[in-house]
């Protein structure tokens, strides 16, 4: 696929996707729903991919739901789309849900305005850095809309249910340094420092660890979220242990330690990743 509204560069193991309408803020579309969904797809496939940093084009990360469409943005009668709640999905929820499903640690690089789902869709991702010019709002109330792309599920888990009212039921925009207060983001950084430390983060994952062993991690930390008891994260633990423990990349860890060297992982991602959760079956849209 060609992208019109994002960018994808890969150097040297991290691939950075930027949102690419800057003149319009980064506002999501339909297009950048379809290319950023096959830019994880492309990224989970490809083994020279370590580690995803997603940012924006210019001043914004990203303005939220392009409403280039007026008063009936929303509105599926009106535009023509299918009112069948099986087919007509939120296109937020579709994003984020591919972003839980990632075998690859992703980061958020917020450079600036991130509102309604330019806020939203980096509630999935693992680790999230603003810079100081970064505003954010979780602005549906303000629109008579609701909260969409799964965070009513996500955002509570983050920041806690207290704060995560505060910000939704109010709908304000707030700065980057309220954002930190309150545990959206890890960090804060000037406008120039922001892409670099992103990018220290990136490779402190791509030059250190093995990649198969950081998918699982990925897996074991977001699915253990929805289990129902910590029997199910021993379950999955327990299968971890005893399926990487008779591989390459566990010898060669262990190895390289007692030898004092750099390790050279070689298991892959795209080939060689063990089920952890037999037993574990998504929900289907209903």
């Amino acid at each position: 696929m060609s992208y019109e509204h994002i960018a994808y560069e890969a150097t040297d193991g991290v691939l950075t996707i930027t949102l690419d309408r800057p003149e319009q803020l980064n506002a999501f579309t339909g297009t950048m729903l379809k290319e950023l969904i096959d830019a994880f797809d492309r990224a989970d496939s490809d083994d020279a991919v370590r580690a995803i940093i997603v940012t924006g084009r210019g001043r914004g990360f990203c303005a939220g739901a392009d409403l280039s469409g007026g008063p009936d943005t929303f509105n599926a009668s009106s535009r023509g789309r299918t009112t069948d709640i099986q087919q007509n999905r939120d296109g937020g929820g579709q994003l984020t849900l591919r972003i839980f499903e990632l075998k690859k640690p992703i980061i958020a690089a917020i450079n600036g305005p991130a509102v309604g789902v330019g806020i939203t869709m980096t509630l999935a991702m693992d680790v999230r850095l603003a810079s100081e010019t970064a505003r954010m709002g979780f602005v549906f109330a303000k629109r008579g809309i609701v909260p969409e792309a799964c965070s009513s599920w996500f955002l509570p888990r983050i920041v806690g249910i207290s704060q995560a009212m505060e910000w939704v039921s109010t709908g304000r925009v707030f700065d980057a340094s309220e954002a930190l207060a309150g545990r959206l983001v890890k960090a804060v950084h000037a406008p120039g420092e922001l892409l670099p430390a992103a990018n220290r983060l990136a490779r402190e994952i791509a030059d250190n660890t093995a990649p198969v062993s950081v998918a699982l991690c990925r897996q074991l930390m977001w699915r253990g979220l929805v289990a129902d008891h910590p029997m199910e994260a021993h379950m999955a633990d327990s299968r971890g242990i005893l399926l990487m423990g008779q591989s390459a990349d566990v010898r060669e860890g262990v190895a390289s330690f007692i030898e004092k060297r750099k390790p050279e992982f070689r298991m892959s991602v795209a080939n060689d990743l063990p089920d952890l959760f037999p037993f574990y079956k998504a929900p289907e849209f209903a």
